[in-house]
């Protein structure tokens, strides 16, 4: 995930929040915008417009395309390739024929050297971007000519053409700067349907059409992304007609429900939440507690209290309506059971209700990012459930600045998850390699069982051997949590009803920007 991805753990996404901001992006319909623009409100901005840094690593980016991208039902199909790549050599070699007359947006044209740079750059250890490791079958990128990109993988990596939707960069522009501090990073040139206009930190983004864009220029001139952090803010901005459309939790998208002119799109996703359950803190290492939240956690309560049913529980990171769910992980809310776990590991309840082991109090702080009130809930619900057991979990909110530097030591109410392969997420998740890498493992999980399982599911080209090690994954996860995996949760958005063409996404963790309604928003059309 990218920092913002992570953060709406954190991230979401591939993505870190921003300041609230009250005032009017320009404003909406409403206000004064054309019928051929578009005022979308979100919770996030993300740090960066590079994809050198992780930028729309998984796709959809409005700015830059990849080599392939995703259809609506997630299918790859070319994007700055010509055709699927040509595969050979057992998996490991992977060649794309680059489709003729693309332009950057300022004028200059694509080729595959800039197809190479982008690659070698995120692969370059000097390069900041923490999702490298999502690259780590790569061996060797070359130009075969102008027009073609040959990748020499490590050893047969099943899902490799998924990642290449990793939007190119031009090197002519970003081969000049630091990848790292350059003015890339705010002012970027890609070859995609928009480009930046304008970009005020915590208050908006701005992107224009791009009328020479080898896809056809788009009918939506103008996409304003308006960054709200706050949920109650963004939806009274959205209903005073200063907003066209925005991300809302459940209850509020319910408050729009009978608005004429307003419509209401739920997309499922592998977006979860979790609470994050450091291996250095004194409470939150001992399995036994990590058992005993495990197990005293109502899912079902959260999905149907604080989603509005809009969501599934999570007994892991895996969906439980995904082909690669392992079935039998499901677990019951089973407050008994905790407290069996508890006693037998030598937590004892003390006089005011908190069991002590040695001294310690089995008491320990949640913390959960400001504004986000499905956070706030769930952080809420988890201390209620894990007092009930005798653990003390004092939720506590803060901005991100806060909570970075305290994620190891401190729970964290986290959201993750990404669309496609199961190493997409898992590897990053759990993998013992990148414990405390930025977002990356962030309970700094370590089971040689799981690496194990990672390792086979990334390097194994046969189906069943990857079934069975992910499997044996999310068994180890029940048997030894690294997390409390609470709620798979669908995203919802309300926008104006003024164009067609709108569809969904199953959706990874990182919304707002990429993902939602507008994942196409430049094949939209005025509503007739």
């Amino acid at each position: 995930m990218t920092t913002r991805g992570i953060r709406g753990a954190a991230v979401v996404a591939a993505t870190a929040i921003g300041a609230a901001a009250c005032s009017a992006p320009g404003g909406g319909t409403g206000g004064g915008e054309t019928a051929d623009s578009v005022v979308i409100g979100v919770a996030s901005e993300p740090d960066t417009l590079s994809p050198l840094l992780g930028y729309g690593k998984d796709g959809n980016s409005k700015i830059f395309d990849g080599l392939l991208t995703r259809d609506a039902d997630l299918r790859l199909r070319p994007a700055l390739a010509r055709a699927l790549p040509e595969i050979g050599d057992g998996g490991r070699t992977y060649t794309y024929t680059l489709r003729e007359g693309v332009e950057f947006s300022d004028g200059e044209p694509l080729t595959s050297a800039d197809v190479v740079f982008t690659y070698r750059t995120v692969l370059d250890a000097r390069t900041n971007n923490t999702a490298r490791s999502e690259l780590a079958a790569v061996k060797d990128v070359r130009a075969a000519g102008d027009d073609k990109v040959v990748f020499t993988l490590k050893y047969p990596y099943a899902p490799f053409a998924a990642r290449t939707v990793l939007p190119i960069v031009p090197e002519h522009v970003a081969g000049k700067q630091d990848p790292n501090t350059g003015a890339f990073n705010t002012e970027p040139v890609g070859t995609g349907p928009y480009v930046l206009a304008d970009w005020r930190k915590g208050e908006k983004l701005t992107f224009k059409a791009n009328p020479t864009y080898w896809g056809g220029a788009p009918k939506v001139k103008k996409v304003t992304m308006a960054i709200v952090e706050d949920d109650d803010v963004r939806a009274t901005r959205l209903r005073s007609g200063d907003l066209d459309g925005a991300v809302l939790p459940p209850n509020l998208a319910a408050t729009f429900k009978n608005d004429s002119g307003m419509r209401t799109h739920r997309s499922r996703s592998y977006d979860y939440r979790a609470v994050t359950l450091p291996t250095a803190g004194q409470v939150t290492g001992d399995r036994a507690i990590r058992r005993a939240l495990d197990a005293a956690v109502d899912r079902r309560a959260m999905v149907d209290r604080i989603l509005d049913g809009a969501g599934r529980p999570a007994y892991g990171p895996v969906p439980s309506d995904d082909p690669w769910f392992a079935k039998g992980v499901e677990r019951a809310h089973d407050p008994a059971g905790a407290r069996r776990i508890l006693d037998a590991a030598g937590w004892k309840p003390g006089k005011d209700g908190v069991r002590t082991k040695d001294g310690r109090r089995a008491a320990f702080t949640l913390l959960y990012p400001s504004g986000d009130k499905v956070r706030q809930d769930h952080a809420l619900a988890y201390a209620s459930d894990a007092k009930k057991v005798g653990i003390d979990v004092t939720a506590e909110s803060a901005t991100w600045e806060v909570i970075e530097p305290r994620m190891k030591n401190d729970a964290v109410l986290a959201g993750f998850g990404s669309t496609g392969d199961p190493d997409f997420g898992l590897y990053t998740l759990l993998h013992s390699s990148l414990a405390g890498d930025g977002f990356n493992n962030m309970s700094h999980y370590d089971n040689p069982a799981v690496d194990r399982a990672l390792d086979t599911g990334r390097r194994s080209q046969d189906p069943a051997a990857r079934r069975a090690a992910y499997d044996t994954l999310q068994r180890e996860l029940v048997k030894d949590p690294g997390y409390t995996f609470l709620t798979h949760i669908d995203h919802l958005y309300v926008l104006a009803d003024r164009w067609d063409g709108l569809t969904t996404q199953v959706e990874p963790h990182e919304h707002g920007f990429a993902s939602g309604p507008w994942w196409n928003v430049e094949d939209w059309q005025p509503a007739t």
